[in-house]
């Protein structure tokens, strides 16, 4: 095929362009090349918000678009396309009001999520203006994604702990639940969408939820270590020493089952995770949550 990817140098793009390219496609990537590209993609540089007509006579069997976060990114880049067959959405699980009733169904109606405020409402307008112009396109709500390329301080952070040998801080009683999905699952799930084209259009993706003390420990076992957790139960703002909210939800990933049930198993996943950070720590900037915790614990 020959694929669009919007983005292209950093995490879930970069992951989606390398892997689409590496299994015998022409991937052409968009952006404004201010990092390293891949070296097996063709870029087309330029800021999404102002294509400038550089998609002209070009035709795409597949766009994928990762970063699109407003309507105004849907609409700019579809304007800017003469011509392609199939549409594929990176959208978020941001789209769900934290009210609904769990696990969150592709049924259930968008609305805002007091957790993630401007960004789950400018992803519902995106889904909304893509829907309307391309009917026919493949939406996907994906949990928290990780895997190689990820530069956001989540597990990085559990294995820089795990390191340093010193107690694990954990919110509460550690019950809290969090779902993730792979990057290669992600881009193994669009691969079949694609080849069965089926009639269901938004597809919640993500592997079964656990709770954030099994994340951890999952973690920590990629390094052959156990945590030695203290429990904080005083009245701190979790996101200044853990890496996610006070929030726990859980996608129904019935749907996705149907489609693609092997997922990569969560400790072969952050395995995974691991043995790319280990040799890449340069590549993902971290938050000072150890001075957080060395001034408050």
């Amino acid at each position: 095929m020959k694929i669009l990817v919007t983005g292209g140098t950093v995490f879930v793009s970069k992951f989606i362009a390398e892997y689409f390219a590496d299994n015998d496609n022409e991937v052409y990537v968009l952006n404004r090349n201010t990092k390293p590209q891949l070296p097996n993609v063709k870029l087309i540089q330029c800021d999404r918000k102002n294509i400038n007509g550089r998609l002209k006579g070009l035709h795409f069997d597949t766009v994928i678009d990762v970063t699109a976060y407003t309507a105004e990114d849907i609409n700019t880049l579809l304007d800017n396309l003469e011509s392609f067959d199939n549409f594929v959405m990176i959208s978020s699980s941001a789209v769900y009001p934290e009210t609904l009733e769990l696990p969150f169904k592709e049924s259930d109606e968008c609305g805002k999520n007091k957790i993630w405020g401007d960004y789950g409402t400018n992803k519902i307008a995106a889904e909304n203006a893509l829907k309307k112009r391309v009917p026919n396109a493949y939406i996907i709500r994906p949990p928290y994604l990780y895997g190689e390329y990820n530069n956001l301080y989540r597990e990085a952070f559990v294995f820089d702990c795990a390191e340093r040998g010193a107690p694990f801080y954990l919110p509460k009683d550690g019950s809290m639940p969090l779902q993730f999905f792979h990057v290669e699952d992600l881009c193994r799930f669009i691969e079949i969408l694609l080849k069965i084209q089926p009639t269901q259009k938004v597809f919640n993706v993500g592997n079964n939820p656990i709770t954030i003390k099994e994340w951890v420990e999952i973690c920590y076992a990629a390094m052959g270590k156990t945590p030695k957790f203290i429990n904080v139960t005083a009245d701190i703002e979790q996101r200044n020493y853990f890496p996610f909210y006070d929030y726990g939800y859980a996608l129904d990933t019935t749907l996705q089952n149907e489609i693609v049930p092997d997922l990569i198993p969560l400790p072969v996943g952050f395995q995974r995770s691991y043995n790319w950070y280990k040799d890449n720590k340069s590549t993902v900037k971290p938050k000072n949550y150890f001075d957080f915790i060395e001034r408050n614990f």
